[in-house]
């Protein structure tokens, strides 16, 4: 073995851990090496891990030693290395744990002491930075990326790395009312993948910036720009972050992370059955609904093979002021039990839209309590732009309090089965100065939002157990910490149907096969028609469609025309024939990014189902992931036999177009 000054003269100094391995150079600077097939290092040697301070940044530190020593945590048992080293004034101590049943992970932490005589100034840290090779001659896009951070434009999570691409990642607030998201970063090529991130156990005001740059390289890093003085003999740690490699796409690797937040404390729910029924939502009508347009569109969801009825926005007063809206329901409380009862006579279960954390200024609760007001640092409003309301603090107990008392209010005296939770503003906050709130800092609201929502379901769950509860937080990079909180996942708000298509495979990843996907309203895929993109991915299929008229508030074409409700009625059979939404989702099965045909495979009572999407395909389908067995392929959309194959891959002649939905049963005809 090496002595350790002879492996900084190497480059050989780092720490190996399953698959992976970090190295470095006689700089400390790093590089990350997969050793999943062969030794490949990813990249070059770059600053890992430095401090940003008023002198710039400090990248270089002289090695000192390292130690490494065993380890038991809640990750499991494995080993700690240590790797002290200094530069002027400053100290430094990175932590490296590898755990065997972590394979493919390393955990890391950086110290930084003060030690010099004078306070040191400091604007924010950035760890985990490395450079990711392109593979030589590569096609473009050489690289495929996941990305969860939240705009306003709604950007794709599963996107190519084109050249120039530059986006900071930062997972706090990025619009006035968009922010939040799951804090990890994937980035592959077709032959190999690194993902970064961090583990702890509430939201982070970090970054995860990720840029091509002009030599084709991909470059990564976590990154922190909060500031802060350093006084001497003073430390500072980062969050605890993580370094990933892979094959294949992302989709193991964000399971895998999941997994590891799962045994540090986040732990997931599991739906009810109820959960993958299929919705009909009333937002076809608009914000100018009837309760008679509802009723008469009940008997039509009804015979269409719809079971759920959801009463979307409208029904209210005001955003902030809960109480049923006088022209619709003038009888108020009495009214809402009616309309449920209602539903109920249909055989279906309703839901009931809320959107909380908001109060309008013209809203009673806005008046009455200013005090729950989440304050900027010039103590104005912070604006919700979709319902021109402010954001009320999700840190402070009495908006707990108040949320708790709608929903057991909802669920008990007015009867509703679930609740459709929704807005853009739900998957994260920005920090609040509210001095009325006594916050110990002012990311406790950010920090605050999942102990929100856990009020809620805890207030929904011993109201009604079993309750749904549905998180739509529109067109955000959900939320890892909000995902024990409910029992059911939508695409919420997807501008395509490739949108419908990644967040499923993004969320099932996450939070796996036990939580209800919702591919939400049919209406916003392709051509608003297009089930499969939900059915082929295990989702719960949904529409919004207007019965007779859009009251002019909608679009005309929400309304279910002959076509349609032959297509809707089509669709929703094959659905129930198949429930594929309770199967299990094979994730890792295909390369989302390199591999074309676009496939998805859910494998439920012994068959496996694949999907396969492209504007136009003819050729040879690889139906990967069966036994080694002989099989027969069904097109169950269209009720085709197209034959035998053999196991455990096959390969399938094929042509179509936008989509291809097969049926793989074990054939008892072995001859």
């Amino acid at each position: 073995m090496l002595s350790v000054a002879a492996a900084v003269l190497s480059a050989a100094l780092g720490v190996q851990g399953d698959g992976i391995r970090m190295e470095y150079d006689a700089r400390l600077y790093s590089r990350v090496v997969s050793t999943l097939a062969g030794d490949k290092p990813l990249g070059g040697f770059e600053p890992a891990a430095f401090l940003i301070t008023d002198a710039g940044e400090q990248r270089d530190f002289s090695f000192d030693s390292q130690r490494a020593e065993p380890l038991t945590d809640a990750l499991g048992t494995g080993t700690r290395t240590l790797i002290q080293s200094h530069s002027a004034g400053l100290q430094r101590q990175i932590e490296i744990a590898a755990y065997p049943l972590r394979p493919h992970f390393l955990f890391v932490r950086t110290r930084y002491t003060n030690t010099g005589n004078a306070p040191l100034h400091v604007r924010g840290y950035v760890d985990q930075h490395y450079r990711f090779d392109a593979p030589s001659a590569a096609k473009e896009p050489a690289f495929w990326s996941y990305q969860s951070a939240s705009f306003e434009k709604r950007p794709d999570w599963i996107l190519p790395v084109t050249a120039g691409f530059k986006r900071g990642n930062f997972l706090g607030m990025n619009d006035s009312d968009y922010g939040g998201g799951t804090p990890l970063l994937d980035v592959w090529r077709a032959d190999a993948g690194i993902a970064i991130g961090h583990v702890e156990l509430v939201p982070k005001q970090i970054s995860l910036p990720l840029e091509r740059r002009a030599d084709g390289a991909v470059e990564v890093a976590l990154r922190n720009d909060e500031p802060q003085e350093l006084a001497p003999g003073a430390s500072l740690s980062t969050v605890r972050s993580f370094l990933a490699v892979h094959r294949g796409d992302y989709f193991d690797t964000l399971r895998a992370y999941s997994q590891t937040m799962q045994s540090l404390g986040l732990k997931f729910g599991q739906s009810p059955k109820s959960a993958f029924d299929p919705l009909w939502c009333a937002w076809g009508y608009g914000r100018k609904f009837t309760p008679d347009q509802v009723f008469e569109t009940l008997p039509v969801a009804k015979r269409l093979g719809f079971k759920w009825a959801v009463l979307d926005d409208g029904w209210q007063v005001a955003i902030g002021d809960w109480t049923p809206l006088p022209a619709k329901f003038p009888r108020g409380d009495a009214d809402m039990q009616a309309l449920v009862r209602r539903i109920h006579a249909k055989g279906m279960k309703a839901q009931l839209w809320w959107s909380p954390l908001a109060a309008h200024p013209d809203s009673r609760l806005h008046h009455a309590h200013a005090d729950w007001l989440l304050r900027n640092p010039d103590l104005s409003t912070r604006t919700v732009t979709w319902w021109d309301s402010d954001y009320l603090c999700p840190a402070y107990e009495p908006v707990r309090q108040d949320a708790a008392a709608f929903v057991r209010k909802a669920l008990l005296e007015w009867g509703f089965d679930g609740l459709k939770i929704d807005g853009q503003h739900l998957n994260a906050a920005p920090p609040c100065h509210n001095p009325a709130h006594h916050h110990a800092q002012p990311t406790d609201s950010a920090e605050g939002v999942p102990a929100f929502f856990k009020s809620v379901w805890d207030a929904a769950q011993s109201a009604k157990p079993g309750a749904l509860i549905e998180i739509c937080p529109c067109g955000t990079g959900y939320s890892i910490y909000t995902l024990p909180y409910l029992n059911m996942m939508v695409a919420a708000d997807p501008e395509s149907s490739w949108q419908v298509r990644s967040k499923a495979k993004s969320l099932k990843a996450i939070a796996g096969d036990g939580i209800a996907f919702f591919g939400d309203h049919v209406e916003m895929s392709h051509n608003g028609e297009d089930f499969a993109s939900t059915v082929g991915v295990g989702g719960v299929i949904g529409s919004n469609f207007a019965w007779r008229d859009a009251s002019g508030e909608k679009d005309p074409k929400l309304l279910l025309t002959p076509h349609r409700e032959r297509l809707w009625a089509q669709w929703t059979r094959i659905y129930e024939r198949t429930r594929l939404s309770e199967g299990e989702y094979a994730g890792g099965l295909y390369d989302i990014g390199f591999d074309r045909p676009e496939a998805h495979v859910v494998r439920k009572d012994g068959k496996v189902y694949y999907a396969f999407f492209a504007d136009a395909f003819d050729g040879a389908l690889e139906l990967r992931g069966l036994g080694p067995h002989r099989y027969r392929i069904r097109d169950y959309v269209r009720g085709a036999d197209l034959g035998l194959v053999q196991g455990p891959t096959a390969r399938l002649p094929a042509r179509f177009k936008q989509s291809l939905l097969l049926e793989a049963s074990r054939s008892v005809d072995q001859r």
